[in-house]
């Protein structure tokens, strides 16, 4: 059974579907590829799922071991290759103001982060770039 719909709508947009939820999501051409960047671009979406995994593989790891990832926030910057246009790298920071102290859970989230299933997906010539920041 399929997990996503999508169409195209012209105009380089395109709308997808998780069935499950209903959720649906535009992406448009950004405005240095032809497009009007007035939602996500594709490669958007790949670096976005890339923090959003970590940051629930995090989640995962912090609620089997009681801990509360309260406060946690991140920002994800994609850098695009020319030619062949890809992407080359991802930068996510991680920001958490209020974290713990203990060190060997930080370690773990770390780990988690680092082997959550979007990151072990990408391509090895994507350069993933975490800063902790925490």
């Amino acid at each position: 059974m399929p997990t996503i719909k999508s169409s195209y709508l012209g105009n380089l947009r395109t709308e997808s579907e998780h069935l499950q939820s209903s959720v649906k999501i535009l992406t448009d051409a950004p405005v240095d590829n032809n497009g009007k960047g007035e939602a996500f671009s594709p490669t958007d979406l790949v670096a976005s799922a890339l923090g959003s995994c970590m940051v629930t593989i995090m989640g995962i790891v912090a609620n089997r071991d009681s801990v509360s990832l309260d406060g946690l926030t991140w920002e994800v910057t994609k850098i695009m290759q020319g030619s062949p246009r890809k992407i080359n790298e991802i930068i996510v920071d991680f920001n958490w103001d209020n974290p713990i102290t203990d060190t060997s859970m930080i370690q773990k989230l770390k780990n988690a982060a680092k082997t959550c299933p979007v990151a072990l997906s990408l391509d090895s010539e994507i350069k993933q770039t975490l800063n902790f920041n925490f």
